[in-house]
């Protein structure tokens, strides 16, 4: 494995790392930002959105999606910056969002409050449709739901359970419906947070209490692991070959604590590998 490099560091809860002309994306979920930052290093901050979770995805002609999660909206930003509603969620507590090709937007919900110690309870995915109109639930029974991907394809949605320390799959139907639910990878002690895809069809998955990213295969088999000093929360795919391993990963306290991850641990860090990144998001 090549050397691992710190691209960005002294952020707080970092998360949702996405790779879009020719930056990384990333959410700070402390500072409620969300920030591009180049190969060089150089960033800036394009969104601002107090919200914890604070979850992005691209829609196919390039504006970004935010997961309001606080107040329970998608908010779309605009080629100017500002931010306009993309969709109404109808309740708070939503966590990460994928799109397909044609701009369908899922979005997983915790089905319980990690902040405050709630007893744990199921989530689900819902489906905000390309092109607006209702918010519809298309699979439950998730005990805790994360990091979701698309195939390039468009016919398949992974998502990480990272309860139940696996990665689910569900065929993708033409009204955006989800159907055939199955395990796609048992991963054992591996507790998934955010996932990406690449062009073998094999699945990174960062992995906070492990404190590490691996690739895995369909079945589960360890393809790779890069080992952290603290816990990975993300990862992407991308660079301009997309071979580029992008990791979020902070120093990790408790979702209860004060401060889920120490404060300033945050950083973002980046690897080479053999396999591009293909998918969403």
């Amino acid at each position: 494995m090549a050397e691992v490099r710190t691209l960005l560091d002294g952020r707080g809860l970092v998360e949702s790392p996405r790779w879009h002309d020719d930056r990384l994306y990333f959410s700070d979920w402390t500072a409620g930002e969300v920030v591009a930052v180049d190969l060089d290093g150089r960033n800036e901050v394009v969104a601002r959105v107090k919200s914890l979770p604070l979850c992005t995805a691209f829609l196919p002609d390039g504006r970004l999606l935010l997961v309001s999660s606080s107040d329970g909206r998608i908010l779309r930003r605009e080629r100017g910056g500002n931010l306009a509603v993309h969709a109404d969620l109808g309740e708070p507590g939503w966590n990460d969002i994928a799109l397909d090709g044609r701009g369908n937007a899922y979005v997983n919900r915790v089905g319980f409050d990690p902040m405050t110690g709630q007893v744990s309870k199921p989530g689900s995915v819902s489906l905000a449709a390309a092109g607006g109109g209702s918010v519809r639930q298309v699979a439950d029974d998730i005990a805790f739901p994360n990091g979701m991907a698309v195939t390039p394809d468009d016919s398949t949605l992974i998502v990480a359970d990272s309860y139940r320390h696996c990665l689910l799959a569900f065929d993708i139907e033409a009204d955006g419906d989800l159907s055939n639910r199955r395990i796609w990878a048992d991963l054992g002690e591996g507790t998934p947070d955010g996932i990406c895809l690449d062009a073998e069809g094999a699945v990174w998955y960062a992995d906070v209490p492990n404190e590490r990213c691996v690739r895995v295969a369909e079945g589960g088999a360890v393809l790779d692991t890069v080992a952290l000093d603290r816990g990975g929360f993300a990862c992407a795919l991308g660079g301009p070959d997309g071979r580029s391993l992008f990791i979020v990963a902070a120093e990790f306290l408790g979702m209860t604590e004060e401060h889920p991850v120490a404060p300033g641990s945050g950083q973002v860090l980046v690897t080479r590998v053999d396999v591009p990144g293909v998918g969403r998001p």
